[in-house]
């Protein structure tokens, strides 16, 4: 499987919208941005069918350096980004082959 990247999503949508790449790209960058905003408020965003970011809590824990183990370091709670694929997104990607995603 291969990454897609923004140039490849701002191309596609190009293709499919008739719009310039210019405007599809500009649109992008402003829906990044005002996901990242409203995440960053603590706020979910949901879009039915694809899934939900929610923004949550990790809670504290106790991290160890792998080449000293003795030496504890304290890792406090925080926020992070959860993302909860919705139901219809969960049943396209349980019907991938798992054959086409084996690196090899």
């Amino acid at each position: 499987m291969a990454t897609i990247t923004k140039r490849e999503i701002v191309s596609d949508l190009s293709d499919q919208t008739g719009l310039t790449q210019s405007d599809v790209s500009t649109m992008v960058d402003a829906f990044i941005q005002l996901m990242s905003k409203r995440l960053s408020e603590g706020n979910d965003v949901t879009f039915r069918t694809f899934g939900t970011f929610e923004v949550r809590v990790a809670k504290a824990k106790v991290g160890r350096n792998p080449n000293k183990p003795e030496d504890a370091v304290i890792i406090p709670d925080r926020c992070v980004v959860r993302f909860k694929p919705g139901r219809e997104l969960k049943m396209e990607v349980a019907a991938l082959p798992p054959t086409k995603l084996a690196k090899g």
